[in-house]
């Protein structure tokens, strides 16, 4: 007896808070800026940190606060600021940012010792290895953030320019041409 009066006393006190909890998240209920979440789909997603901010939600967050220049992101480059400029009504300058080349990571294998450092601070997890074993990147994850070449012991990680191959080949922008004829 003393049991199911306990048992219907504690399934009572659950649907009571329960009750009161799904009342407060309805009364407390902040609403997100819907700006921001289409920024942050906009931008790569990859959350490397390259933009000084933790995150790509943070990123966008200080972007509609107007505390941060759309020409934060480096992975979306050029193409990224005009989009965010455009979106946000705000006049670039993009003179001064100029063309990237892309780069890649890649490791030395003679000098690779497999101390599996550079596995923990990839936020893309591009690099693939195991401990004590030599490491190699997969150049399609990486976003060139350098932070494997920081923390490598032997400096056997090094950033290259991409290869040209036909799959990311892009033809050059017209303007070039034209300012020389």
């Amino acid at each position: 007896m003393h049991i199911l009066f306990a048992a219907i006393a504690l399934a009572a006190l659950g649907m009571g808070l329960g009750f009161l909890l799904g009342a407060a998240s309805r009364y407390f209920k902040v609403d997100d800026n819907p700006l921001v979440d289409e920024i942050e789909r906009m931008m790569p997603g990859s959350q490397c940190g390259q933009c000084n901010y933790p995150g790509c939600r943070p990123a966008a967050e200080a972007l509609v606060a107007g505390e941060a220049p759309p020409t934060l992101c480096p992975p979306g480059g050029k193409a990224l600021a005009e989009q965010l400029a455009n979106k946000l009504s705000i006049d670039l300058d993009l003179s001064a940012l100029g063309d990237v080349v892309p780069l890649v990571a890649r490791v030395d294998e003679t000098t690779c010792i497999g101390c599996a450092r550079c596995t923990k601070v990839c936020p893309t997890d591009a690099l693939v290895g195991a401990p004590k074993m030599i490491h190699a990147v997969v150049a399609d994850a990486c976003i060139a953030c350098a932070k494997c070449v920081d923390v490598c012991p032997t400096e056997c990680l090094k950033m290259h320019p991409v290869k040209t191959t036909l799959r990311n080949w892009r033809w050059p922008k017209p303007e070039a041409a034209l300012a020389g004829a």
